[in-house]
């Protein structure tokens, strides 16, 4: 086993920009792409291995095939043979729809899937940008269904003013779109279930009105009022700073300029890394092999040979570190058991 590159795996979005061709090194067109799939097990949407010796193959087929040398045996028992995350690009031209994700025991139980709690990290704004995130005053459902009908829904929503570095942490429930202007980087559970409550009344690329589920999203949505939807987090040099700790993933940043030894055994997990500048060389401790990750691109770190370094090419080399931390075993419990009785 050794770190894996994917090949690019873009998505055609009727909100999407063009961005995310040149930063995966293909020629710019009027496309709107609005998503980079950089490690996915999405059946319809699989990531395919482009180096090494297993290059060709889909991360399904490597799940399948090696099972907790690729995702840790925690994992292996909490899931299956199935990747549990999703890690995207996403650059928005346009505003994405306002919408909701169900949480585990909702999406169990409706469609026989997992929840989807994710996270977005703002790697570039326009001036002036924004994204949704939340409710800004308490209403019923009763007032929700009258605010989706009559097309005042955003009137009750906490709009947020982005920058660089920004994160935001949507659990499951939480109404939430980006807006136009916006690229980030986004680590999610890998589920498909998604409710759009409210898409501006547009058409798709089809021609055709998109599809929305105000009813089911009733009862997905958490209508509580936070006082503050921003993460907050260290910005320091030199060190992993804990950026997300949730059940579903944890994410670090690395800024770094010199050498890092990681060992993650400890975690029965794999690690992803996602480069957002600059590049760095990772080199497996136990025989010396090394790939090079270049700005733009993502890296999957199979479970079994989570001893290696991340050196640095450039000066303050930028890294997100994602993986899940299988120390919280009461929690995992609950969902596994959620699972066998749906």
């Amino acid at each position: 086993m050794y770190p894996f590159l994917f090949q690019p795996n873009l998505h055609t979005l009727v909100w999407g920009g063009h961005r995310l061709k040149p930063m995966k090194g293909l020629p710019a067109d009027d496309e709107p792409i609005g998503e980079s799939w950089e490690v996915s097990a999405v059946p319809s949407s699989q990531s395919i291995i482009a180096n090494g010796s297993f290059a060709g193959k889909s991360l399904v087929e490597m799940v399948e095939t090696y099972g907790d040398f690729i995702i840790g045996h925690a994992n292996l028992e909490r899931y299956g043979r199935q990747f549990p995350l999703l890690i995207k690009f996403i650059d928005a031209k346009r505003d994405l729809s306002i919408q909701v994700h169900p949480n585990d025991e909702l999406a169990a139980a409706r469609h026989g899937k997992l929840g989807k709690t994710e996270m977005w990290y703002i790697i570039d704004a326009e001036p002036g940008a924004c994204l949704y995130s939340g409710f800004s005053k308490k209403i019923t459902q009763e007032e929700y269904c009258q605010k989706v009908a009559d097309g005042t829904i955003t009137d009750v929503l906490a709009r947020h003013t982005v920058h660089k570095g920004d994160v935001f942490y949507i659990p499951a429930g939480r109404v939430h779109a980006i807006c136009g202007g916006i690229l980030l980087a986004e680590v999610q559970q890998s589920s498909d279930v998604t409710y759009r409550i409210f898409d501006y009344n547009r058409l798709g690329l089809d021609g055709r009105p998109r599809e929305l589920h105000t009813e089911l999203a009733v009862d997905a949505i958490d209508f509580d009022v936070q006082t503050d939807y921003l993460t907050h987090y260290r910005r320091r040099f030199n060190r992993p700073e804990p950026v997300i700790e949730s059940p579903y993933f944890k994410v670090k940043m690395l800024k770094v300029s010199r050498k890092f030894h990681r060992k993650m055994f400890k975690y029965d997990t794999f690690v992803i890394y996602m480069c957002l500048k600059g590049s760095c060389t990772i080199r497996m401790r136990g025989d010396d092999s090394s790939i090079t990750l270049n700005e733009n691109n993502t890296a999957l770190i199979p479970a079994c040979v989570a001893d290696y370094d991340v050196i640095p090419c450039e000066k303050r080399t930028k890294l997100l570190e994602i993986y899940i931390d299988n120390r919280q075993p009461n929690f995992w419990s609950k969902v596994k058991n959620m699972f066998r009785h749906n």
